[in-house]
């Protein structure tokens, strides 16, 4: 005996998930363009304040678009937690990365005799 299944339409979930992303799109979009001078001339760790706004909204865009479109919410919690804690640690470990090698590259080429050829 065949079961039936209903089909449940996701058209207002795809809006809200579109919405969602947009308006955090749009956002960054406005900061890249007006680049506000107090967020451009505060910097933490070594990196301005809009640079980090950035960042933060784009992890925040991946972790949805990991959330809505692989299912992620409606998965155990011990797999959410797997596959969000290995992707954080990676993030946050290549952005240690470059920031680290980042600056040291810069200050080698500030107060060394070599000059910025590029």
């Amino acid at each position: 005996m065949a079961h039936a299944h209903e089909h449940v339409s996701n058209t207002k979930r795809i809006w809200l998930v579109f919405i969602y992303l947009s308006v955090i799109t749009i956002v960054e979009v406005a900061f890249g363009i007006v680049k506000p001078e107090s967020l451009v001339m505060n910097s933490f760790l070594s990196m301005t304040l809009l640079n980090w706004i950035f960042i933060i909204l784009t992890i925040v865009k991946a972790y949805y678009i990991v959330w809505a479109f692989m299912h992620m919410e409606g998965e155990k919690g011990s797999l959410r937690w797997a596959v969000v804690s290995s992707v954080v640690f990676l993030v946050i470990y290549l952005l240690f990365i470059l920031l680290v090698e980042g600056d040291y590259v810069y200050e080698v080429f500030k107060t060394s005799t070599i000059k910025w050829n590029f």
